[in-house]
């Protein structure tokens, strides 16, 4: 068989039009180029529009994962014709795909929905700080089936689109990065609790990364078994969970050295 015989041969008849080897071989060789393709021009069509509407990282990926969808599935029909690939193929495709992958595609379908949902309602969003079951992370994206969250530790969990639909979510950053966070403190019976709350207020005061306003407050909580408990409750400005921490940390140490 020549090459001519080979690349015109005829694999199955569809309504009436052939498919043939070389038809098959272009239409994959054209959507191989529409995934790149779609992929560069919806990267650079969300650093357009977030440069000029001034969008937040989590707009952008939007953009992006939606541009790309959309530039795809444009690309990919507008390739076949011009290849002129029976779609017909599709029809017969997608009925039997139906009927045999069967409810095994429904987890599939409804965390790619899901995605699609995130991304449109965005109740999370690349950038953003989430607790997913008592673990802190920084979403990175918002994939087609599955979102990727970093970890502090620099792990990197994988949590399916449909979870954060069908469960309870902590969004640390979702207005804004404004958080509440609080420090405890103990003294000795018999202490000065007045100047005890001075001596915090002027620990908080001193540090930049404590706001202003909300202005920040002491509490007297308790009478402990071993001292007598304090708490100054105090907002910042935070993206991850380790710059928290960090301020918290430098207040302690602050405290103490006032209290010496």
């Amino acid at each position: 068989m020549t090459f001519p015989e080979f690349w015109n041969h005829a694999i199955v008849q569809v309504g009436g039009e052939p498919v043939t080897v070389g038809s098959v071989l272009l239409a994959i060789l054209m959507l191989a180029i529409g995934w790149f393709v779609s992929k560069l021009l919806s990267r650079l069509l969300a650093r357009a529009l977030g440069e000029r509407l001034d969008l937040d990282p989590g707009a952008r990926e939007a953009v992006r994962t939606l541009g790309f969808y959309l530039l795809y599935v444009v690309f990919a029909f507008t390739s076949l014709n011009l290849v002129q690939f029976p779609l017909t193929v599709f029809t017969i495709a997608g009925g039997a795909a139906a009927i045999g992958v069967g409810f095994g595609s429904q987890n599939l379908m409804n965390n790619f929905i899901s995605g699609l949902i995130l991304h449109l309602e965005r109740p999370i969003r690349a950038g953003d700080l989430v607790s997913v079951e008592g673990t802190h992370g920084i979403v990175e994206t918002i994939g087609a089936r599955s979102t990727h969250i970093r970890t502090a530790d620099n792990t990197q969990m994988i949590v399916p689109n449909s979870f954060f639909l069908q469960n309870s979510l902590v969004n640390f950053t979702l207005s804004d990065d404004v958080v509440r966070t609080r420090v405890t403190v103990g003294i000795a019976y018999g202490s000065p609790t007045r100047e005890a709350e001075r001596l915090i207020l002027r620990a908080l005061a001193g540090n930049e990364r404590v706001l202003k306003e909300p202005a920040p407050r002491i509490l007297f909580t308790d009478f402990g078994d071993n001292a007598l408990a304090f708490e100054a409750l105090f907002w910042l400005r935070a993206r991850t969970m380790l710059e928290r921490r960090e301020v918290e940390s430098d207040l302690r140490f602050r405290i103490d050295d006032l209290f010496r």
